[in-house]
């Protein structure tokens, strides 16, 4: 996964910021994870960690569950799977070339049946992040639906990714991610919205009176910290409190219909991050989360106590310094040693430092421990769904609320009494070094007190906008390499307005966090609320924190972390005072959580709208070609005969570009298997993890392509491992050409029967 600064040559810009713009993409903007950090771990095993869930309330009794309208849908997000930058590691070399698995959008709606307005929905894409267009795209969506659902507006409606990192990009609202993805495709983006609208749309009209139940467990080996040395900056005693330093913790919500017992769907919160796949693979998948989600629902097609369609949402925590590299970060430059614990160098270097996934070595791009630690979350989130006696009814009302606060100048007190303030948006020098999990600049190290940085990136930090001495104080001691919150040319680089969100059933909280919260903030600002809630609105409440969600702020660490500056302070966009802002919005907006809401919350400022004023370098398909006596869809390398069980299967196809068709909940790819009246039944299509679209121009001038279908058959991949059965089948291949003239036609492409034996 080795990295390396990349030219790319686009010529001189008409304006001023566009140029600044093509000169990070042109001189070498940091390949680094904008959404990601690194991992260092002592050689210790965690103690397991108990975490209860009382069914008693006050009084001794155990009162009746409530009961709520429960709704669950799923549709396909899934954007352009070729020809476009993915979205995570900010690599502009990483360019999809085809499609492992579909992406989807899963909605789960929990309302009082009394009162419509009293419900919310929380949302789980198959993205890197919530972000501001997706979701002014989603609510426009919703009010196009009709009065039905005006129900659903900007206060009770959470859009958190899964933060996978190999999506398509190109669909966020502010410059700076775009950078690399050159610019907004309305094509990755309408994909993203229509998608989760339709999710909305089938969770609203599967609506039925249920119950809700929450439960939780341990899940021992799907995470560990890649910032061990800034999690240790935290106080000592803090620290003891607890026996992980991450979240082993798995906490689910349970969706069960009153009219017959059965389960709709269940949401969890667990942190690991959507960095299984690297930053060196090229094919759309939905990583970790996305496997999960997919075994267990796959696993609830034959659970009698499961409706038909349910749906299973594995939610991000805080998710900030976790890693499923579960094997450590080490050196790739032969030495066969850990990286250096304080700023994950190998002789000085970030380059060769790399974490190590459970199935390291196989140069796969990532996807077998991928796959492995979605399973384990899957597994793990099983064990705790099966396990019906130790999950606790959850009573009492539906209650959500949303603000907007402008946090490039937000002044408020600290607990103990003293003024603090929120900065303009800043990114340090240890963001550019990037994390364990994609190595950033050669240039920079995390936690590099010297603040050194190379004269070309000083050159790029001053054009963009240069930080005063206000902001360098208010910054401290971060060194401020990208003074990106007062940058606004052309337009918003990144966010100063941030959305504060809460959702509340009975006595389960729900904190919607729009950033990538640390461990220990994670702890702190549920621990926060906790109190707060306690105190005033529920006994024994159940806090949880989601994201990242709604607006896109990087991460948000403690204070202590901060000053340490490795990737995660220095991605801590407003200060070192962010954590406690974030928790003091929360808990002034809290009253809005209580059974006696009386008022409504003032909406805040606006943030803006970027999506039709958004730089766009991405070109569309001009014309498909096919070569000369073939048509599309044609085999060009066909599968052989016979196959024993295990082998992989491929065909080669006369393609076309993907990109005319994004076939939303359709295939580009299926197995279809021969019925015993000779018939054919589809067995595999692009949601199934062993099943592999591969698209590859041949020809730019003429416009002709190839596409490759792999069907690996092999048992390393659980779901085969029962449902491969000997008999006759075939590769199919929807596709769609485009003419020079602009008319799309579809076609289908067929290899011979072949037998598994």
């Amino acid at each position: 996964m080795a990295r390396s600064h990349f030219v790319v040559a686009l010529g001189t810009a008409l304006f001023t910021a566009l140029l600044v713009s093509q000169l990070v993409i042109n001189l070498g903007f940091p390949q680094v994870d904008f959404w990601h950090w690194r991992l260092h771990q002592q050689e210790h095993h965690d103690i397991p960690q108990t975490h209860v869930f009382s069914e008693k309330q006050d009084n001794g009794t155990t009162e009746a569950p409530s009961q709520y309208l429960i709704g669950a849908g799923k549709a396909d997000i899934t954007g352009p799977v070729v020809e476009l930058n993915l979205m995570g590691y900010a690599n502009s070399s990483q360019v999809g070339t085809g499609l492992r698995q579909r992406l989807h959008s899963r909605a789960f709606i929990i309302g009082n049946p009394s009162t419509p307005s009293e419900r919310f929905v929380y949302m789980v894409l198959d993205t890197a992040m919530g972000d501001t267009a997706i979701r002014n795209g989603v609510l426009e969506g919703l009010q196009a639906l009709g009065s039905e659902y005006s129900v659903y507006n900007k206060n009770n409606v959470a859009v958190t990714g899964t933060h996978q990192h190999a999506g398509p990009a190109a669909w966020l609202n502010y410059l700076l991610p775009q950078i690399t993805s050159l610019g907004f495709d309305k094509q990755s983006y309408q994909g993203i919205v229509d998608g989760a609208v339709l999710s909305i749309k089938r969770a609203h009209e599967t609506l039925t009176l249920g119950t809700v139940s929450a439960g939780s467990g341990r899940i021992a080996d799907a995470n560990i910290n890649r910032s061990l040395y800034a999690y240790l900056a935290n106080p000592a005693e803090e620290r003891s409190r607890y026996t992980d330093n991450v979240d082993k913790t798995l906490t689910m919500l349970k969706l069960t219909r009153a009219s017959d017992g059965k389960h709709i769907g269940q949401l969890n919160w667990f942190p690991v991050h959507g960095t299984s796949l690297y930053g060196n693979q090229t094919i759309v998948a939905a990583d970790n989360k996305g496997v999960a989600a997919y075994l267990f629902e796959k696993e609830m097609e034959s659970n009698s106590n499961a409706a038909e369609g349910f749906v299973a949402g594995f939610s991000q925590a805080n998710v900030g310094d976790t890693s499923p590299n579960v094997l450590d970060a080490w050196c790739e430059d032969g030495s066969n040693q850990k990286c250096n614990l304080s700023d994950s160098t190998c002789g000085g270097s970030n380059q060769p430092c790399h974490g190590r996934g459970p199935y390291f070595g196989l140069n796969d791009g990532g996807a077998k421990s991928c796959y492995e630690i979605g399973k384990r979350q899957a597994d793990g989130a099983l064990d705790i769904f099966n396990a019906d006696s130790s999950f606790t009814s959850i009573t009492g009302n539906v209650r959500a609320f949303h603000t907007f606060v402008d946090y490039s100048n937000f002044t408020f007190t600290l607990p103990n009494g003293t003024l603090a303030r929120t900065c303009p948006a800043a990114l340090g020098n240890g963001f550019a070094a990037g994390t364990t999990d994609g190595p950033g600049a050669p240039d920079f190290v995390q936690n590099d007190p010297s603040g050194r940085s190379s004269p070309f990136w000083n050159i790029v930090g001053s054009a963009i906008a240069p930080p005063g001495p206000e902001q360098i104080k208010c910054q401290a001691p971060k060194p401020i390499l990208l003074n990106v919150g007062e940058a606004k040319v052309p337009y918003d680089w990144t966010p100063d307005i941030v959305d504060i969100q809460a959702f509340r059933v009975g006595q389960f909280i729900i904190i919607v966090s729009p950033g990538e919260a640390t461990t220990m903030s994670g702890r702190r600002w549920r621990d926060a609320v906790s109190n707060a809630a306690s105190s005033s609105i529920v006994s024994n409440p159940i806090v949880v924190l989601g994201g990242p969600a709604n607006s896109y702020t990087h991460y948000i660490a403690t204070e202590e972390e901060y000053g340490i500056q490795r990737y995660e302070g220095a991605s801590t966009l407003y200060g070192p005072h962010t954590l406690n802002a974030y928790i003091n919005n929360t808990l002034t907006y809290l009253p809005y959580l209580a059974d006696d809401l009386s008022g409504t919350i003032a909406p805040g400022p606006t943030p803006p709208d970027n999506r039709n004023r958004s730089i766009s370098l991405i070109t569309g398909v001009v014309y498909d070609g096919a070569p000369f006596g073939k048509s599309f869809g044609d085999v060009i390398t066909d599968t052989s005969a016979s196959y024993p069980i295990g082998s992989l299967i491929q065909a080669t196809f006369v393609g076309a570009n993907p990109r005319n068709n994004l076939r939303l909940e359709g295939t580009f790819a299926a197995i279809e298997k021969v019925a015993s009246d000779g018939s054919f039944t589809q067995v595999r299509y692009d949601k199934d993890w062993e099943l592999v679209y591969e698209w590859k121009r041949t020809n730019g001038l003429t416009g002709t392509s190839e596409v490759t279908i792999s069907w690996d058959t092999g048992t390393k991949w659980e779901s085969n491992a029962t449902q491969i059965e000997s008999g006759n089948y075939r590769v199919r291949y929807y596709g769609d050409a485009k003419s020079v003239g602009g008319t799309i036609t579809p076609f289908v492409g067929s290899s011979r029967v072949f037998s598994l034996v």
